[in-house]
Formats: C-alpha cells, sequence, structure tokens
C-alpha cells in the first residue's frame, strides 16, 4: 500500500490537523516508511505462537471478595465538617 498526497491530505482534514502544503510531501514519505516496516511484520511466521497479552508472564494475586466497611469509618467520619450519628451531614440541595 501506497500513500499519496491526497490521501495524506484527507487524513490530515479528518483528523482537524493543518499541515501546510509544503510538508505534505515528507509526509507521505513517512507514512509510506511506517506501512513498508507493517509490511515487514506481516512476514513474520506466527504459526504455533500463543497470542499474549503481556510481554512478561504474570498472575495477579486474588483476594477473598468480602464484604465490609473498612474498619476505618470513625477515622474517615472524623475529617467531615460535620457528622452525626456516624455519617456525613451535607446541605440540603433539591427541595
Amino acid at each position: 500500500m501506497s500513500v499519496d498526497l491526497q490521501t495524506v491530505r484527507r487524513a490530515a482534514r479528518l483528523a482537524r490537523i493543518y499541515e501546510p502544503e509544503s510538508r505534505l510531501e515528507s509526509l507521505a514519505r513517512e507514512l509510506n516508511a511506517i506501512l513498508g516496516w507493517i509490511d515487514l511484520l506481516e512476514e513474520v511466521d506466527v504459526e504455533g505462537v500463543e497470542a499474549m497479552t503481556s510481554a512478561v508472564e504474570l498472575t495477579l494475586p486474588l483476594r477473598d471478595d468480602v464484604i465490609s466497611d473498612g474498619g476505618q469509618a470513625k477515622a474517615i467520619v472524623a475529617n467531615a465538617p460535620q457528622s452525626a450519628d456516624g455519617f456525613f451531614v451535607v446541605p440540603k440541595v433539591v427541595e
């Protein structure tokens, strides 16, 4: 696949990027070089290679899904400007 000046103009317009006419030629060359690298990657034989989600094999530690109040309710409410019965007191905003 080759990128011409018209394609570069259209891509810049769609991306809402202003590029002066003098820069379009070099952008076309850069995009063609990038597409050339992609073509090289397509030639790599990946038959039998398992798909990866990360370059490092890692298992995430899991914890039990237990419902709790966090054990810090008093410390959290202590930071409130106003509290009552362990709850934040906020001004009424809806009549």
